[in-house]
């Protein structure tokens, strides 16, 4: 009798530059709420504080029906010890072979290079596995820490107009940043 069952997804796991981006389990969701409860992370990303663990059980449902619709990745980004310190995704823009790149390092691991690291690795991945020729990271103009990561993981500032997009608390604008292969 054939096997009709659906494939078996294998689970993603990029390795290099001292870091492990793997998918996110489960058993993460209480670090998650420590790392994306966060002023910062609310003031930044999408992600909104308070983040408590029905937030991070929602965003983890999404995040994996978002894979397995091949919509986009979101991975855990971790070293030697595999505790996330933080996540890194990408998204297809519906250009062909354009993707954007996002990430949010917890408050306790910032300042270590992690932030840039993954983005690199994370392009690489995007370039060499996908077959991408353009990654756009996407900054608010007042976010120096951000756009410093973008210039030290070589990406340059475009002339693209300013991106709108909307949270609850009305529109913002985001500046585009660019790599190609």
């Amino acid at each position: 009798m054939p096997n009709t069952s659906p494939p078996t997804r294998r689970s993603l796991e990029v390795r290099e530059l001292d870091l492990r981006l793997r998918e996110w389990r489960d058993e993460d969701l209480p670090v998650m709420v420590e790392l994306f409860d966060d002023p910062e992370m609310d003031r930044w990303t999408p992600l909104r504080s308070p983040f408590d663990l029905a937030a991070a059980t929602a965003y983890l449902a999404k995040a994996q029906q978002a894979r397995a619709e091949n919509r986009g990745i979101n991975l855990a980004i971790t070293v030697q010890d595999d505790r996330p310190r933080g996540e890194v995704l990408l998204r297809g823009t519906g250009n062909p072979g354009e993707a954007e790149i996002a990430y949010g390092i917890g408050p306790q691991y910032r300042r270590q290079g992690l932030a840039k690291r993954a983005v690199e690795l994370m392009t690489l991945h995007a370039f060499q596995d996908l077959s991408m020729t353009r990654i756009l990271l996407r900054i608010e103009p007042a976010n120096e820490s951000s756009q410093a990561v973008a210039a030290s993981a070589g990406f340059h500032l475009t002339n693209d107009a300013l991106v709108i997009r909307e949270r609850k608390e009305g529109p913002f604008k985001l500046l585009t940043w660019e790599r190609t292969s």
